[in-house]
């Protein structure tokens, strides 16, 4: 049996997929060639034999070198759509370098010119001062609300005094250490003005300086992470005194100059929202950074899977192992996955810039849903990527593990995942109003990506039924009731994910011009929403939604969707526009991976020796 035969890669069809993937061209050269060209050059390339402290040096000053490239830093910060392309192209690159900028752009200085436009950010932008982000303690994490430290105000000497009560207050995981330089953080603490607790603000303490922590702060390097090193610290506070002005305030709250507090917010839990604004656009960020990883790794998996010839099916046969559907049917479905992702992705960017400002509901839920949908995608992306690329995907300079410990990551940061998605539930439960499931005319085909989009709301709300009638059925004690509703609301909130990510891919199906660039997206968005209603077919059959002879076609359409878009990976991931100098150093996306493990000292390089004479 002779192996796949895979199509060549079509040059219009893959420009078209990076149109549809990253804009029309003038819209990629501002917002990703910049950065797909500054993070192509050498410096960002990195020895994969670093020990985690040299990594950690070698990041820092990364960073500052970004820094200097970056023409105005403060326009970035201003633009969630700009500085979380930037992540898209950074993760794949380092992920700890990622992570820096993230606090250093978006949590630190995003937070302060959402604060006060006054305030001199040149030590900032410049780098001589690095910022960082201190909110989660190690007993307040998801209800970072709840944080203890306090900041208590002192009329007399117009000052906060910042302490930290006992051992869960103090703040963990923050990248605090004297490593890369001079640093400032913001800090979450409780505002104790008069004996009472006005909520949780942020507050611009200074850190370290060139000599080390400032007297008062006292920071404890925690043990080693896996994946990408980073100084994450313990970070506590003795008596530390910073000026009125260190407070962040705004309309939620701030102290006057006659040392009297004012908030236009009454509820205390809504000042602390408020706050932590930024960590919305950081959730943008999370996911640009997973899409970005994803992409670059199904490029070295597609790669590896036709370079890696296996024997055939006879002894004397060679085929590429991408040839088998056990290999390129996972790897398949992946690629739809990430099409996916990467459109949910822009379209959250997309509300979240153009939301009316200080009216973010609808906006902050689904940007919310779409990364932690993004992120648990991310992961199971990645190790699919891991496994078809056998050990070769367990050494570091191969990179897939040290995105995989990288994704890990961004499942928890910015809020962890199921916990957004249990705020998720809750609200979408609170919204739903039960009602008769719309009946779909006969003839409807499962090619149709209209009449599969309902499917997916139908499903929705099939499951928002179900807990709303949970929550109704349990005993009246609220923690009984929200646990009863929580499991069908979870099964919500993630279809709610699910559907918006297929209508995303559906509308860019839709806005592409006739030609088989556009065919093509229609049947990765086919395979992708096919898959999802299968996994709800039995619901779906059993409302009436699906017919019998349409539940027996779905799991046959989707093995014809994988065979006809396996001879077209190539030109799919191609459509992905990695940097070839991404890959520097990493054996397994070369041709010829096997001459990365070559030594000319090897016994097959040796001639073998002459004949004698007769």
């Amino acid at each position: 049996m002779s192996a796949m035969t895979v199509k060549a890669p079509l040059a219009d069809e893959a420009e078209a997929l990076k149109c549809v993937l990253f804009g029309e061209q003038a819209e990629q050269e501002l917002l990703h060639t910049p950065w797909r060209r500054l993070l192509s050059a050498r410096a960002f390339r990195r020895t994969s034999w670093q020990s985690a402290e040299e990594h950690l040096e070698w990041v820092y000053d990364r960073l500052r070198l970004l820094g200097d490239a970056i023409p105005e830093p403060l326009e970035l910060v201003g633009d969630p759509v700009g500085l979380a392309c930037l992540h898209e192209w950074l993760c794949f690159v380092d992920p700890t370098l990622t992570a820096l900028i993230t606090i250093h752009y978006n949590l630190f200085l995003g937070s302060l010119t959402a604060a006060d436009e006054t305030r001199d950010l040149t030590p900032y932008t410049s780098m001589r001062q690095l910022g960082t982000f201190l909110l989660t303690e190690v007993a307040h994490g998801n209800d970072a609300a709840a944080v203890e430290t306090t900041a208590v105000y002192d009329r007399t000497t117009d000052t906060f005094t910042l302490d930290t009560p006992n051992a869960g207050a103090q703040k963990f995981i923050s990248n605090t250490s004297p490593a890369g330089g001079p640093k400032t953080g913001l800090v979450g603490a409780r505002l104790i003005l008069d004996g009472a607790d006005q909520g949780v603000f942020l507050f611009v303490v200074p850190l370290t300086d060139g000599a080390g922590v400032l007297p008062g702060v006292r920071v404890r390097r925690l043990p080693a992470r896996l994946g990408s090193p980073h100084d994450h610290c313990l970070t506590s506070f003795d008596a530390v005194r910073v000026p009125r002005e260190a407070m962040l305030g705004g309309r939620h709250g701030r102290i006057t100059g006659e040392g009297v507090f004012v908030s236009e917010v009454p509820e205390r839990r809504h000042r602390f929202m408020a706050s932590i604004d930024r960590v919305m656009t950081g959730r943008i960020c999370l996911s640009a950074g997973t899409v970005g990883a994803t992409r670059a790794g199904l490029v070295m998996a597609v790669r590896y899977g036709h370079n890696r010839h296996i024997t055939g099916l006879t002894e004397s046969s060679r085929i590429p192992v991408f040839a088998l559907r056990s290999h390129h049917g996972p790897l398949v479905e992946a690629i739809a996955t990430v099409y996916a992702m990467n459109m949910l992705y822009r379209e959250a960017a997309r509300r979240w810039s153009r939301r009316a400002r200080g009216d973010g509901g609808e906006a902050a839920l689904f940007v919310s849903v779409a990364k932690a949908w993004i992120t648990w995608q991310g992961r199971g992306v990645g190790a699919q990527i891991r496994e078809r690329c056998g050990a070769q995907g367990l050494l570091v300079h191969n990179g897939i593990v040290t995105q995989l410990m990288a994704v890990e990551g961004a499942v928890t940061a910015e809020g962890d995942n199921q916990a957004i998605m249990a705020q998720a539930a809750a609200e979408l439960l609170l919204r739903h109003r039960p009602g008769h499931l719309p009946a779909h005319p006969p003839g409807r085909s499962l090619d149709d990506a209209g009449f599969l989009g309902e499917l997916l709301a139908a499903a929705e709300m099939i499951w928002l039924d179900r807990a709303r009638q949970a929550r109704r059925s349990a005993p009246a004690e609220a923690l009984a009731r929200r646990n009863h509703a929580m499991g069908p609301a979870l099964r919500a909130a993630n279809l709610y994910a699910e559907r918006h990510a297929a209508e995303a891919l559906a509308d860019a199906v839709a806005q592409m011009p006739d030609g088989p660039g556009r065919e093509l997206l229609a049947t990765v968005h086919l395979l992708f929403a096919l898959r999802t209603v299968a996994s709800h077919s039995g619901d779906l059959l059993r409302h009436g939604l699906l017919t019998g002879e349409q539940f027996d076609e779905l799991p046959v359409l989707v093995e014809r969707l994988v065979a006809e878009l396996a001879p077209q990976a190539e030109v799919l991931v191609e459509a992905f526009a990695v940097p070839e100098e991404f890959f520097e150093g990493m054996p397994i996306a070369a041709p010829d991976y096997i001459a990365a493990y070559d030594h000319p000292d090897g016994p097959w390089h040796r001639h073998a020796p002459a004949e004698s004479a007769p």
